[in-house]
């Protein structure tokens, strides 16, 4: 390999990548000036002109998607200079990228309203510049040929990337972070923040959301003739529309911006009890299964909150602490602000307070009402009543003008406490009780659920439960609790999800105390399942508002069982009482994986915790947001590489509504988990009874010549001729189901389900062993129910002798047991009970192409009063005589069966 000699000093250096490390690391003075000199960057392109631009002498945070780095400033771990980064190095401008205008889904016509300005959304310039190539053209003019320019090869550019997200933390402070005082009962706090408009720029030209921004609101109709109403995405929500035709009145044609906030404070390192309060933004604009995936980015850090214990200053200090952030929205959201979108065409944005997330605490902090009050009522937690009156909250809080003593007792007569001047009591076009949203992490799985699960195990002791659960067959989509599930501690809303699974089910039959009859209770629970399920739909209609209501009332009629079992004395419950308002919310903002804390309390991993570990632990916030800062210039750089990887190749964006047909493709291995198994083992320990009987018949079914009708004796004695000409064949123990890219947001598959079939495998330890596993699924043969005992090929060397030349045989075959049709579900607890077909004393299978499989099913044991001590996991399919199918294993069940 030939040496690059250095030309300042002449050292020999074995490559490219050594040279440039030599260069970024040297103490040489003509070296580092060499270096310095090939490191030059044009000069930034002057900015487009604002309306009511924030003032310029404001110093803030401009850390997060804004600038460009040489490769000195991504300092290598154990460099000289690590520690002596310049500020001036650090600031950050960035520029427009591709976008594709949005428009209306192609099945469902959206006609223009008269209501709303036909100009709503609409750019007001057109000379398209993409944010790529603005970023492309303040790189180094040697970088035309180098795409990873300013790095001098991919090896450089991983190095650096890893040095910055994986490697050592250089813990130099930053001066580009406002660090401004807070002063609150006479004593000072510090506030991290970044400029919100800034972080609405970066997100609205994101050009890896350019195909996907909307930019005006748009009713959408279930039906040919416009009577059901269809609501998924924020821009399908009422509060756009009419914010729209309100702010359309002063400033026709404007780009309404959805400002999302949500807030949470957390620990960040268990044993010393150190913990941040980040405050997170994102924008309603960009698509929800793009702001849900944290490898998007579709969120920003907006600010880290001083941590206090003062609880009587807390919510004065919070909202004068959130007001300082949000206060360039004021005059922006009325006045509008020029904002460069991906392709580079500019529109006039106003950016306006939509929704705040956050779980109760937050939530109370945020409207400051009273703790166990409803952030959205005036009145009793257990009574559905009308939203707060804004005015009547904004005159008390005007009467600060009056005196400390008037402005208490104003306050206590409104309801709120004596909060001085709350965040968004300037902010144009909000209402903070209508702005609060549903929080299903929280309110439902946190909430509700595990208070359903406590009444459960008084009611029907906890021993009864806990061995039910460990009883329950395997499945793609279940968690077998091995311990139970009532002695759970600090349990997860992932373990909540998987309990409402089986919840319902495993308390069919249990006795309750003095014998009461389970009619009511099963009735609660079902009702209080529904309404879970319904509230996570993706796409609501005006009718499935009318079921989620019902689902909730269900519930309501019957909730007074756990009173009479002594289990509760009242149900004032704030969370409870909040799901009164989910189906009006729903109509205003969209669904709730709109605005579902879920997705923010993923975000502390990488914006809290992972910034406070790469920090010496002293003086940590300034050090956090420097890390964050190279952090997400990184990201910036490699988002511009792959963007020259791959070229503007994007092709036209069409959005369309979520759907609730479930779309997937089902997939195999290339190869067969077991090459060649004998037809006795797959009798033997496979549980294939009749298998060489049930290949013959299915042979003789589809070689019969087309339009011929046979009856099953005539269809038995054509098998009975048939011989099967091979002994050993190919087996496969999974077959697995994909998640589609339906909606065109370039997700990448996921495996959404899957069903097993493989024997049971001994091992020298007890942890080594494997109990055998055979899945039970849905079969689109008039939607049954079917046992997969083996999942294998026909050797292809079989094939011509089984099969005549023009037919050829499906690659993948199934072995099913069958369970009987679906009868009328039970009116107590609305589920299908089936059981095993049993013909001549034995179980009745059939041969299936795998391509006939639907998806997984689970069925849930027939316990009776009490489980059977001799029922496992692994065996209670082959004990149990009776089943019920699981309505709640997912969504797609739910639907269907429902």
């Amino acid at each position: 390999m030939p040496q690059i000699t250095c030309p300042a000093c002449d050292k020999q250096l074995a490559s490219i990548t050594g040279y440039s490390q030599h260069l970024a690391k040297t103490t040489n003075p003509d070296c580092h000036t060499l270096y310095l000199s090939s490191r030059q960057f044009a000069p930034d392109p002057p900015n487009e002109g604002d309306i009511d631009a924030p003032d310029p002498d404001h110093a803030m945070f401009e850390g997060d998607f804004f600038g460009t780095y040489a490769e000195d400033e991504l300092t290598w771990p154990g460099s000289d200079d690590e520690e002596h980064l310049d500020e001036d190095d650090l600031g950050y401008d960035i520029g427009p990228g591709d976008h594709n205008e949005w428009e209306p889904p192609a099945a469902v016509p959206v006609p223009p309203s008269p209501a709303t300005p036909a100009h709503a959304g609409q750019p007001v310039d057109v000379i398209k510049q993409p944010s790529n190539a603005t970023y492309h053209a303040q790189l180094d003019d040697s970088s035309a040929d180098n795409i990873y320019a300013p790095f001098a090869s991919k090896l450089d550019w991983d190095m650096a990337r890893w040095a910055k997200l994986r490697g050592s933390i250089s813990t130099a402070f930053s001066e580009l972070v406002s660090i401004e005082g807070i002063v609150v009962a006479n004593e000072a706090f510090d506030v991290y923040f970044c400029n919100i408009i800034e972080c609405i720029k970066a997100l609205f030209s994101d050009p890896n959301f350019a195909d996907f921004l909307v930019f005006a609101p748009e009713c959408h109709y279930a039906d040919k003739d416009e009577t059901i109403h269809l609501y998924h995405e924020m821009h399908t929500g009422k509060w756009w529309w009419n914010s729209q035709k309100h702010l359309d009145c002063e400033r026709p044609g404007a780009t309404i911006i959805l400002v999302i906030i949500s807030s949470d404070k957390t620990q960040v390192m268990m044993f010393c009890n150190k913990s941040a309060y980040p405050v997170y933004m994102t924008i309603g604009n960009i698509p929800k299964d793009i702001r849900r995936k944290p490898s998007r980015h579709a969120h920003v850090l907006l600010a880290y909150l001083p941590t206090t214990r003062l609880d009587h200053m807390l919510a004065n200090l919070y909202h004068a602490c959130v007001g300082r952030v949000l206060a360039l929205l004021a005059a922006a959201g009325i006045n509008g602000i020029n904002m460069r979108r991906g392709d580079g065409t500019v529109h006039r944005g106003h950016p306006l307070f939509a929704c705040f997330a956050g779980d109760y605490p937050e939530q109370v902090l945020a409207t400051g009402i009273k703790t166990t009050q409803c952030p959205k009522c005036d009145i009793p937690p257990d009574e559905l009543g009308l939203a707060t009156d804004l005015g009547a909250v904004l005159d008390a809080l005007c009467a600060l003008d009056e005196g400390g003593l008037a402005f208490v007792r104003a306050c206590a007569n409104t309801g709120i406490k004596p909060i001085v001047h709350p965040f968004w009591e300037g902010l144009p076009f909000i209402n903070i009780f209508e702005s609060v949203t549903p929080d299903v992490l929280h309110q439902l799985y946190q909430g509700l659920i595990k208070h359903l699960l406590a009444w459960l195990s008084d009611a029907c002791g906890s021993a009864e439960i806990d061995a039910r659960c460990r009883r329950l067959p395997p499945n793609h989509h279940i968690q077998i609790f091995t311990k139970g599930i009532t002695t759970l501690s600090r349990v997860s809303s992932t373990e909540h999800n998987q309990i409402c699974h089986f919840l319902l089910s495993i308390i069919i039959d249990t006795s309750l105390p003095h014998n009461m009859s389970s009619a009511r209770l099963l009735h609660a629970i079902r009702g209080l399942l529904d309404f879970l399920y319904l509230a996570q739909y993706p796409s609501h209609t005006s009718e499935t508002l009318v079921l989620l209501n019902e689902a909730l009332d269900l519930f309501h009629d019957n909730k007074d069982i756990f009173i009479d079992l002594s289990i509760r004395n009242s149900f004032n419950l704030p969370k409870l009482h909040f799901t009164a308002h989910y189906a009006h919310m729903i109509r205003m903002f969209g669904t709730t994986d709109n605005y579902n804390t879920e997705y923010t309390e993923r975000l502390h991993i990488d914006l809290a915790k992972d910034a406070y570990c790469s920090t010496n632990h002293k003086n940590e916030f300034a050090q956090m947001t420097t890390w964050l800062e190279w952090r997400e210039k990184v990201f910036h750089h490699e988002k511009y590489i792959q963007w020259r990887l791959i070229g503007n190749t994007a092709c036209p964006h069409q959005p369309r509504p979520p759907e609730m047909t479930f779309r997937r493709t089902q997939t195999m291995t290339k190869h067969p988990t077991v090459k060649a198994v004998t037809t006795d083992r797959v009798v033997n320990e496979y549980g294939a009874t009749h298998f060489n009987e049930s290949l013959a018949r299915y042979v003789a079914k589809v070689t019969l010549p087309a339009n011929t009708t046979v009856t099953a004796r005539q269809l038995e004695d054509r098998a009975a001729d048939i011989h099967i000409p091979f002994r050993t064949l190919p087996v496969f123990h999974k077959v697995k189901w994909l998640s589609a890219d339906v909606r065109g947001h370039d997700d990448s598959p996921v495996t959404v389900d899957s069903v097993h079939a493989r024997p049971g495998r001994s091992g020298t330890f007890a942890s080594d062993s494997v109990a055998p596993r055979f899945d039970t699924v849905f079969v689109n043969d008039g939607y049954r129910i079917a046992q997969v005992r083996v999942i294998f090929s026909i050797p292809p060397k079989a094939v011509p002798k089984l099969f005549p030349s023009t037919f050829q045989p499906p690659q993948h075959l199934a072995y099913v047991e069958w369970f009987s049709p679906f009868r009328v579900p039970n009116r107590d607890h609305g589920l299908h009970k089936v059981s095993r077909i049993i013909k001549n004393g034995e179980r009745m299978a059939s041969i299936i192409p795998i391509s006939n499989i639907r998806c997984s099913a689970h069925l849930i044991p027939h316990f009776g009063p009490v489980a059977p001590h001799e029922w496992t996991s692994s065996n209670v399919l082959d004990e149990c005589s009776s089943f019920y199918v699981n309505t709640y294993i997912d969504r797609y069940s739910f639907v269907t069966l429902r």
